[in-house]
């Protein structure tokens, strides 16, 4: 069972870093894992946002909310370590992702949809720490349906299979009809998010990683 004590302060914190993301592809497809690197430390980053960005070392200023350890098995033992949650971040430069850069990440990296969809420990007593919503992802195969009992989620093969404008409107709900560019709100389930993902990559939209807002491909290019 995975352990996790979680702290926050009044008010986040602003430092400056680098975030190293690194996607993976898993039996629910791919997801996506971070590392933030500032003056205060290293930190393991799983936060919903980053599903949205492709792998690289992105350098910015980050919001941090809270600082938590976090310990689960794997492997046949235990991996312990320490991660941030981010409350926002405003990036400025991209890296490509290094041979050594992607081999520092474990090579058994845990899905953060298979966490949110296990049994998740109780705080400890004494911590004040109310956590943010849960989000959930959405299997890229329609024939695997992670969704927790009772809860009321888009199909994941709207994304997969190109649907209808009532599947679109179903999935994007208030963003529907979509815009030229469009931001993606990343308190929603997680399974929605993958699937809203997915489908604007079909619908051909590109993210920009400094606005943080998606645009139709055709708006990127030069007059």
């Amino acid at each position: 069972m995975a352990l996790t004590t979680a702290h926050s302060s009044t008010s986040p914190i602003i430092v400056g870093g680098q975030l190293t993301l690194r996607t993976i592809r898993g039996r629910n497809g791919p997801f996506t894992v971070g590392r933030l690197t500032t003056h205060l430390g290293v930190f393991e980053v799983k936060d919903a946002e980053l599903e949205q960005y492709p792998e690289g070392k992105y350098d910015g200023e980050f919001l941090i909310k809270y600082i938590y350890p976090r310990a689960y098995p794997t492997g046949g033992g235990m991996r312990f370590e320490i991660r941030a949650s981010l409350d926002g971040m405003t990036l400025s430069g991209l890296d490509e992702l290094s041979r050594d850069d992607a081999k520092s990440f474990a090579a058994q990296e845990v899905d953060p949809l298979d966490e949110e969809l296990g049994t998740q420990p109780a705080a400890s007593p004494g911590t004040t720490f109310q956590p943010v919503d849960v989000a959930v992802h959405a299997s890229a195969d329609p024939l695997i349906d992670t969704t927790p009992f009772g809860m009321d989620t888009p199909s994941a093969a709207i994304a997969a299979a190109g649907g209808s404008d009532s599947d679109d409107a179903a999935l994007f709900g208030l963003l529907w009809p979509l815009e030229d560019s469009i931001k993606l709100d990343s308190t929603i389930d997680r399974r929605t998010l993958r699937a809203q993902i997915a489908r604007l990559g079909e619908l051909g939209y590109a993210l920009d990683f400094k606005t943080q807002e998606w645009s139709r491909q055709a708006e990127l290019q030069p007059a």
